[in-house]
């Protein structure tokens, strides 16, 4: 339970990314142009998570004893370590990576019909039991899984975070009800692992590790979706009402000092307004 493992194959990636946005972000500061901290401090966080995914305890544990183990590190790599490193971006730190050759194409991942599809497949594929055991026992592809993991968590939050640019109708109430969709979709194969009253995957099958029956580990492992999905979610929820709340507030200001009607859309719809000041 406390043998760390530092791989360098693993963690040099990590590294790359990490110091790149700080390189980006000095730069940035150098010209008057600093990174809120809010989003250095969330960025920092990502790569935290990613670090502890792949180096801590729960990456052996999950890949030789425990399926609820492997469960979490995914958690980590697929869900919360994209939301916190999207999180932390801004349109200036991006600025140099737009402007490469077809990077703007990849517009098309931030149009939920894209994203949700592209993460629900993902997440079913990888744990189709053939496909599951197959990532456990073979390096190569327990590798691409782990690519797989972040690269669909990058694009489910890309929507949400607009990275990129999302479609225009894509608004905060749309955003609501997408996060509700892909909650709806764990929550449904967590309940799948936590109900299903025998273990799917044989490499977990040898025997019990820490006093958990292979059963039993996987039900574990859908309480874990479930919860993590849970939280996540009422976070998310949380601050799109309020920003919901705050777009009706500046709409019904602008409105009523004149403004045209397709404008104001406009102007809520990006986060781009200049208010009268409050009476």
């Amino acid at each position: 339970m406390t043998r760390w493992t530092f791989d360098p194959l693993q963690l040099a990636p990590i590294a790359v990314l990490a110091i790149a946005y700080g390189v980006r972000a000095r730069t940035l500061a150098r010209r008057g142009q600093p990174v809120p901290a809010w989003r250095i401090g969330l960025f920092s966080l990502g790569i935290v998570l990613l670090v502890v995914a792949v180096t801590s305890p729960i990456a052996e544990i999950g890949e030789e004893e425990l399926f609820s183990f492997h469960m979490a590190q995914h958690l980590l790599i697929g869900d919360l370590a994209p939301l916190c490193l999207l999180a932390g971006l801004t349109g200036p730190l991006l600025r140099p990576l737009l402007a490469l050759p077809g990077v703007m194409s990849l517009r098309v991942l931030a149009n939920p019909f894209v994203a949700f599809p592209i993460w629900a497949a993902n997440l079913v594929l990888w744990h189709i039991p053939v496909v599951y055991e197959a990532a456990v026992e073979n390096s190569a592809v327990h590798a691409l899984e782990h690519v797989a993991f972040f690269t669909a968590g990058i694009v489910l939050w890309l929507p949400v975070l607009e990275t990129l640019p999302a479609p225009e109708w894509f608004g905060t109430g749309a955003k609501l009800t997408y996060i509700v969709g892909v909650r709806l979709v764990a929550t449904l194969i967590g309940n799948v692992f936590v109900w299903s009253g025998s273990a799917f995957y044989d490499v977990y099958g040898a025997g019990e590790y820490l006093g958990l029956s292979p059963e039993g580990d996987q039900s574990l492992a859908g309480s874990l979706m479930m919860l993590e999905g849970s939280i996540v979610t009422v976070v998310a929820i949380a601050w799109l009402f309020l920003r919901l709340a705050q777009e009706g507030e500046i709409r019904q200001r602008l409105l009523e000092r004149g403004d045209d009607p397709r404008t104001v859309q406009r102007a809520v719809r990006y986060r781009r307004w200049s208010t009268p000041p409050d009476p």
